[in-house]
């Protein structure tokens, strides 16, 4: 297995991580069904680089973003986002929890820069399939609502290196940080990743299946929630 580097994100990172997200996204067979059949993935990925840098500086105070490099290549080839819980969020001696994680932030000038070049970015997923979601938000939210968790919101990792451990090494990162912190971390996970859960120790508390096939989909869109049970506390 190849020594991936997981590191913490800057603006700078942008069109890099648009290009992982978004192809690793691409193979997901019910977020595809969000855009129009005929969109091609390049042109979602430059939309996407649009957005990236002002999406990375949104609540600095409780996200925080990793990267995962090839030593070799220097190239992103993964990506994970994790949100700290609002008691959380700042140390006892009142330096930001995870401080490594949280992207540097920028002038004014810069956010106002970023700010204009995401309006630009065409962004218009379908609104037909939001029903999907609905439950799984309320039952994530009640699971989150019980204690602080670290959630771990976002993973990706680029179709071309799926298979050699990149999304391993950015979740083992961020559960190490939560035993560090004596927070459990909770996910919502889709079929596509939740084998890598239950490798590291992850127990599933729900789960909700529906049939997407009214939307175009093959039938069965599975939302697994599970959690990571810290031994540091």
């Amino acid at each position: 297995m190849a020594p991936w580097q997981v590191l913490p994100c800057t603006v700078a990172d942008a069109d890099a991580l648009a290009r992982n997200n978004m192809c690793a996204y691409w193979e997901d067979p019910t977020w595809i069904l969000l855009w129009p059949k005929d969109m091609k993935q390049e042109f979602i990925v430059e939309q996407c680089a649009k957005r990236m840098p002002r999406n990375l500086l949104r609540n600095r105070e409780a996200t925080r973003h990793q990267k995962a490099i090839d030593p070799a290549s220097g190239a992103v080839v993964g990506y994970a986002r994790w949100i700290l819980p609002s008691t959380r969020t700042v140390s006892e001696q009142g330096e930001p929890e995870w401080i490594e994680g949280q992207v540097p932030d920028v002038s004014v000038e810069e956010r106002t820069t970023f700010e204009s070049l995401a309006s630009t970015a065409w962004w218009e997923p379908r609104d037909d399939m939001g029903g999907l979601d609905a439950q799984n938000t309320v039952i994530r939210d009640r699971i989150l609502a019980e204690k602080p968790y670290i959630e771990l919101e976002y993973l990706a990792v680029h179709p071309e290196n799926k298979g050699k451990g990149i999304g391993t090494a950015l979740v083992e990162s961020g559960i190490k940080q939560a035993e560090k912190m004596g927070l459990d971390v909770f996910t919502l996970a889709f079929k596509m990743g939740r084998g890598i859960y239950a490798r590291l120790g992850f127990k599933e508390v729900d789960r909700v299946i529906q049939d997407d096939s009214a939307f175009g989909g093959l039938g069965e869109y599975g939302a697994y929630f599970m959690v990571y049970q810290c031994s540091n506390k």
